[in-house]
């Protein structure tokens, strides 16, 4: 498995309920694990550290950052001791030399190529070395694209946004290593060892969406930012294989979803389309019905999405009570999920 780590593992200094129980469980089924996370200033032990910290199982060896990836992509693009202009972080300058190639600290060193991390140190006299380089013609490489970064006191701007003032400049784009492109992915399958891979994650335009470019299967997580209503109206290539409440469904088996010709069924719950409307027969707090919808919905847009999202519609399941029962919803208890 190759999971993200913010939304999934933790959210902000808390692990997720039951996420660190549930990775510890993956050894015990015979599973690999590998953390992929798109930051490129700290150090997979740094990661990994953190991760114990929380409880969960990891050493550095299972986390693939994006300045790996990077350095990995840059390799493939130029020569064996090339010189590299490296914008970011000491932990990405490190990953590149590793692979053989020759660090500069300027421009004015004519490099082959520049690679574009994050780093909180990094300076307009940063960004105007990257543009020189990149205009000259050197080969650009972005660890990621993330427009934002969450800090402790609150949203900051991301590598994304030093990458767009490069690009600004130059009117050129970098290749881009992070998510959600392939590039990370294949690095932590190959490095793990994995011929097979379940890319776990709670974002669609990342986790799901470089998950699947890189030809492996998907599962959105709904501990994190998107949410059912949100994958319902999944660009196509943001669409993910499973839809999970969390990590400790990954345990369960996963129910089918069949087609009768009419609508689309999860156990209890049904769907169909009409026109702009999912009509869903099923609880709405109900995983199965959304997944359902989903299956609906993506089946009657199989190639491009609409422009507006869906409206959804529930009709409750009609339950039969048998004697000395008390229907969920009465106050006579706590009962199991349909099904």
């Amino acid at each position: 498995m190759l999971a993200d780590l913010d939304g999934v593992v933790y959210a902000g200094p808390n692990a997720i309920d039951g996420a660190t129980e549930a990775l510890d469980r993956l050894a015990l089924e015979g599973k690999s694990l590998a953390y992929v996370t798109n930051n490129a200033s700290r150090s997979s032990e740094d990661v990994a550290a953190h991760l114990r910290e929380l409880g969960a199982p990891a050493t550095a060896e299972q986390v693939f950052g994006s300045a790996l990836a990077g350095a990995e992509l840059l390799a493939a693009q130029v020569a064996g001791g090339s010189t590299v202009l490296v914008v970011g972080s000491d932990t990405l300058a490190q990953a590149v030399t590793a692979q053989g190639l020759v660090v500069v600290d300027s421009a004015a060193d004519r490099p082959d190529a520049v690679i574009q991390g994050f780093s909180p140190l990094l300076g307009w006299k940063d960004l105007a070395e990257a543009a020189y380089a990149v205009a000259a013609g050197a080969t650009w490489i972005a660890t990621n694209t993330d427009m934002s970064i969450p800090q402790e006191r609150g949203i900051a701007p991301g590598n994304g946004t030093l990458v767009a003032a490069v690009a600004a400049a130059t009117g050129k784009q970098p290749l881009i290593a992070g998510k959600p492109g392939a590039a990370l992915f294949e690095t932590a399958a190959r490095h793990s060892g994995v011929e097979r891979a379940l890319v776990v994650g709670d974002r669609l335009d990342t986790d799901i969406l470089g998950g699947n470019r890189a030809g492996m299967a998907t599962a959105l997580v709904l501990t994190g930012v998107d949410t059912v209503r949100t994958a319902l109206a999944a660009t196509v290539e943001e669409r993910p294989v499973y839809l999970i409440a969390s990590l400790a469904d990954l345990y369960e088996e996963y129910p089918e979803v069949s087609f009768d010709g009419d609508s689309y069924s999860c156990r209890n719950a049904r769907a169909r389309v009409a026109d702009s409307t999912v009509s869903v027969s099923g609880r709405e707090d109900d995983v199965d019905s959304w997944r359902a919808a989903c299956a609906a919905w993506w089946a009657a847009h199989p190639h491009k999405v609409p422009d507006t999202a869906p409206s959804v519609a529930f009709t409750p399941v009609r339950q039969v009570v048998l004697h000395g029962e008390t229907p969920a919803g009465d106050g006579g208890g706590r009962h199991g999920r349909d099904g």
